[in-house]
């Protein structure tokens, strides 16, 4: 029997020590994305229209990382541990910038730096603000886009604006601040667009 015993601990002690070098699972992380839609631009810019070139947005610190913002208390800003963003939002906000200039029909064209192509005027942008915050039930999302259209032969700054948008979340977790967040961003785009077509339109030909 106490042979017997000895057996069955020693097979239970094998056991464990072979479920102790199984690797550990990391633990699901959610990765959303910040996403806007525009309609394709109905007329055609006339000929004289100015290109644009979008320069790759700049993010103030604090929201320069795909950690995702949250705001509990004023002024203090804490990540979410399992949802952050797919990439860093600046990066996600250039080709929606690119879109949302284009849909204006404000401009011959809209390219990037990277392009290469010769631009007169130059939309600079950072963001200020990105957070949900939990400073009222229901929570809501707070975007600040600030902007500067640049006139690039003169090196003069032709008009700056700061985009100030709040959503309110549909519920209170990261997902809901991911649909709020995409809803205030769609409206701020479409802000900053018309913005940009204003500014060009009175600089005439």
């Amino acid at each position: 029997m106490m042979l017997r015993g000895g057996i069955y601990a020693l097979v239970l002690l094998l056991a464990a020590g072979c479920g102790a070098l199984q690797p550990v699972k990391p633990e699901q992380t959610n990765t959303f994305a910040l996403e806007a839609r525009f309609d394709s631009k109905t007329s055609v810019p006339p000929p004289d229209a100015p290109v644009l070139v979008v320069s790759l947005p700049r993010a103030r610190p604090g929201f320069n990382s795909p950690h995702m913002v949250f705001v509990r208390k004023s002024h203090e800003l804490e990540y979410f541990a399992k949802n952050q963003w797919v990439d860093v939002p600046a990066r996600m906000l250039a080709p929606l910038l690119v879109q949302a200039m284009e849909s204006s029909g404000a401009f011959r064209a809209v390219v990037t730096p990277q392009s290469g192509a010769a631009a007169s005027l130059r939309l600079e942008s950072e963001i200020v603000r990105l957070q949900q915050e939990f400073l009222a039930e229901p929570s809501r999302v707070h975007i600040t886009l600030r902007v500067q259209l640049i006139d690039v032969a003169a090196k003069k700054v032709l008009a700056t604006r700061e985009f100030d948008m709040t959503e309110t979340a549909p519920s209170d977790d990261p997902y809901g601040g991911v649909v709020a967040t995409n809803r205030a961003l769609q409206r701020a785009l479409n802000e900053v667009a018309e913005f940009c077509a204003a500014q060009a339109k009175a600089l005439g030909p």
